[in-house]
């Protein structure tokens, strides 16, 4: 490894990616492009600025890695008195506590998705460890968050195939602070050994296990969301011998035996304050208003429709084409269409005019909406009569329950085997390591060198 640098002593940045929208930008160069020295000193420069934001930020941890166990203990046994609490709660027919309908939940599958499609994004740069046996539980993570190869293990395959299900994948703009997470998860990566503190501290912090993932799975579920890549992350991440037990040997192995050891801890803890930068799932949960969505997704639709309707209806002595006509006008025209009639709130959605125009056999709009924009207006107008039919719902089993096919015919398959051929095991490791990145490891490509990764890991140590 390459000596550590102090942070202080690191060039300061000209540009600051905390600017309106810069942060998206980062986060696109983070994830897209090789993997080249510019990549680097972006993911550097990102660091240093979020490094500073995290150190006015609150610290969790104890005062020594020595009691890190204890605190983990602890922690998993208040998350797990806290979900107890939940379950009574629910179990005396307490309301869901998280998401108030279909669409809410759907709203924030999409708005955590920038984070979810780099999961483990943060550990990419311990893959050229794979020879020394301390970094081994940051790298067996690494490669169970990339499923060791297997694409129905496969965290980002697993959220993509969520997001397919609801027509989720062509989201409208996300707001660029949800960028943030996923950004800093990137730059770690690339961050090199000048940042191994940070990463082994934001490992610590976001393999712990939180409450919101045990409730978002228990709700995903009652509203016949497959709730899978939750649950995995369960499993995998407890205390015991998963995730967060592996977090704290990694640290405990690669704390330095003679050098500045506190130096190299308050780094840590640095790391670990990185996990509270930007919204977090609860903040993202909470901000869900169902009206004001309706409302911005009907605004972004009205260019668009403003010019598609015949003139013989008016509403309130306006024609649809006039309510579209201009920004701002949605909202009244919304309560024109109560007053006629021909919304109903708080009914079945079937009883409204309105909806039997956008959805069922035959409507006259059929296409207009996608699954998610019709989701905002069926709740919207079934209002507390959702609540009461949720109730009575049907679940379904959920889970991987198949396996992807690997395209054959894959061209990249094709071109990585043509290339290991002939390579040395060493020299094949090294072909195969920007293939476990974020951008490529859930690819037919990524997915078979780290299968391959795995096995020459196994044969040459």
């Amino acid at each position: 490894m390459t000596a550590l640098t102090p942070l202080q002593s690191r060039p300061a940045t000209v540009h600051s990616f905390m600017d309106a929208g810069s942060v998206r930008q980062c986060y696109e160069r983070l994830l897209h492009g090789p993997d080249d020295a510019d990549k680097q000193a972006v993911a550097q420069a990102f660091l240093q600025q979020c490094v500073g934001q995290a150190a006015a930020l609150p610290l969790e941890l104890p005062d020594t890695p020595t009691a890190l166990q204890t605190w983990v203990e602890q922690h998993s046994a208040g998350v797990a008195r806290q979900y107890a609490e939940y379950l009574e709660r629910r179990k005396n027919a307490g309301p869901r506590e998280f998401f108030t309908c279909k669409a809410h939940a759907l709203y924030f599958l999409q708005a955590v998705a920038p984070t979810k499609l780099v999961d483990g994004a943060w550990l990419y740069g311990v893959l050229k460890h794979w020879h020394d046996h301390r970094f081994e539980g940051l790298l067996s993570t690494y490669l169970e968050e990339l499923g060791d190869g297997n694409p129905s293990q496969n965290h980002v395959v697993i959220y993509r195939k969520l997001l397919a299900e609801h027509d989720l994948s062509d989201a409208p703009d996300i707001e660029d602070e949800r960028y943030l997470q996923g950004a800093v998860q990137l730059a770690l990566g690339y961050g090199g050994d000048e940042y191994l503190p940070e990463v082994i501290g934001y490992n610590l912090g976001y393999e712990q296990l939180p409450l919101h993932l045990l409730i978002s799975a228990y709700e995903l579920t009652e509203l016949d969301i497959d709730p899978y890549y939750f649950t995995l992350h369960v499993t995998i991440d407890n205390a015991s011998t998963g995730h967060a037990h592996k977090a704290i040997q990694s640290l405990l192995q690669l704390m330095p035996m003679e050098a500045d050891r506190e130096a190299f801890w308050h780094r840590v803890t640095l790391g670990y304050r990185l996990n509270d930068l930007g919204q977090g799932s609860r903040t993202i949960i909470e901000s869900f208003d169902l009206y004001r969505e309706v409302l911005d997704m009907l605004e972004r639709k009205r260019p668009f429709g403003q010019h598609m309707h015949s003139d013989y209806c008016k509403f309130e002595g306006k024609t649809v084409n006039q309510w579209l006509a201009a920004p701002g006008q949605l909202e009244g025209f919304l309560t024109a269409l109560q007053n006629k009639g021909w919304i109903k709130r708080h009914e079945d959605p079937q009883n409204s005019r309105f909806w039997t125009l956008i959805e069922g056999a035959g409507a006259a709009m059929f296409g207009v909406f996608s699954p998610y924009e019709k989701q905002l207006l069926h709740d919207w107008i079934a209002g507390d009569w959702t609540q009461e039919g949720a109730k009575k719902s049907p679940r379904r089993a959920h889970g991987a329950a198949c396996e992807p096919q690997m395209p054959i015919e894959d061209p990249d398959v094709q071109s990585l085997q043509q290339t290991l051929r002939g390579q040395t095991p060493d020299a094949q490791m090294q072909t195969l390591m920007p293939w476990l990145s974020a951008r490529c490891h859930s690819h037919p490509a990524g997915l078979l060198a780290t299968r391959r990764f795995i096995e020459l890991k196994s044969a040459l140590r």
